[in-house]
């Protein structure tokens, strides 16, 4: 599958930006709903902003101390239900840039919930050669993770195993969203 972003007819997307500062700020829009994106990106900790309007019943500002700066941040309707979600990718500090993903689910339009994505550490199999330099992405109707995959004497800076896809689909968890990994992809 060809790693690229999705496009959405009805999204809005306007990139605000800070001058000289290293900030991040966007503003996302779909289905009525809007999420502007904010992190200091200043450091190793930073704090991100997510303000959500829109929403029928709450549009709570959230803000959390992340590990890392935010380099990207999408919104798209992964379930098709006519609500929203937005993703926001967050890469670490350091040689391995290892991603993680903040991610909320607008609920019917009315408030939002949280959707987890599983530690990639937690497949034994999947993360074998993992070393970080994690790129996410919407692609149609899933989320995408990819990254190089490092042989036993690889350098971080030379990964020689390929490439590593997964494909995910947002599913209703216990008492949030879920991301389930439902491919895995091995490119050489």
């Amino acid at each position: 599958m060809k790693f690229y972003h999705s496009l959405f007819a009805t999204a809005l997307l306007l990139t605000v930006g800070y001058g000289n500062s290293p900030g991040f700020d966007k503003v996302l829009k779909l289905e009525g709903i809007t999420f502007h994106v904010q992190a200091t990106n200043n450091g190793s900790l930073n704090q991100l902003t997510i303000t959500p309007s829109g929403l029928e019943e709450v549009n709570r500002v959230i803000k959390q101390e992340i590990d890392g700066s935010v380099t990207d941040a999408e919104i798209g309707d992964l379930n098709r239900d006519g609500s929203p979600e937005i993703y926001v990718y967050v890469t670490s500090a350091g040689s391995g840039g290892y991603g993680s993903l903040v991610a909320y689910s607008a609920n019917n339009k009315k408030s939002l919930s949280e959707i987890y994505l599983p530690p990639i550490e937690d497949n034994k199999k999947l993360s074998q050669g993992y070393m970080g330099h994690d790129q996410f992405s919407l692609v149609e109707n899933s989320f995408a993770r990819r990254f190089p995959v490092y042989l036993k004497d690889d350098a971080n800076c030379c990964p020689k195993g390929g490439t590593r896809q997964l494909e995910y689909k947002l599913v209703p968890g216990e008492a949030t969203w879920l991301l389930k990994l439902v491919k895995s992809t091995d490119l050489k």
